[in-house]
């Protein structure tokens, strides 16, 4: 992918680690700005939203010394109206830069495991960020991913 794939997308460059995240150090900073860690989303969700749920976690580490934090795309089924499920989505550019459906991210503190599924889509900020938890194995079935030490 390149950044011309994004060009008059109407979507934004959306970090999967964040840029505040990173600011520890110069080197990991440009890393965060690597197209590795960008995906398509909605400008309303990325600057909405999703940079709320980002700060939760930031806050998170008052109460948590230590976090774990995995993020990714996903590309979930929807019932379409022949009552038959699809996987569909939107590609970008020459490249065919794949836009989620979703992002997930699972959160790992010592004594207690978060899981989120996300729409890519502009969310309400009354919506409580609850709504969107699921269980690990959720996770797992949908993502296709084996979370192993998440699991407990």
């Amino acid at each position: 992918s390149s950044k011309e794939d994004y060009s008059n997308s109407g979507f934004d460059r959306g970090h999967l680690c964040p840029a505040q995240n990173c600011q520890y150090s110069i080197a990991a900073l440009r890393e965060t700005f690597y197209l590795s860690n960008i995906s398509p989303q909605d400008p309303k969700f990325n600057r909405g939203y999703w940079k709320k749920f980002e700060q939760h976690v930031r806050d998170l580490l008052v109460e948590y010394k230590d976090l774990e934090v995995i993020t990714g795309p996903l590309y979930l089924p929807y019932d379409d109206a022949d009552g038959k499920r699809y996987v569909k989505y939107q590609v970008l550019g020459k490249n065919d830069v794949a836009v989620p459906s979703h992002f997930f991210k699972i959160i790992k503190a010592q004594d207690r495991t978060w899981a989120y599924i996300l729409p890519n889509r502009e969310v309400g900020k009354d919506v409580l960020l609850d709504s969107f938890e699921v269980s690990v194995e959720r996770l797992e079935k949908v993502s296709g991913i084996i979370f192993n030490s998440y699991n407990q």
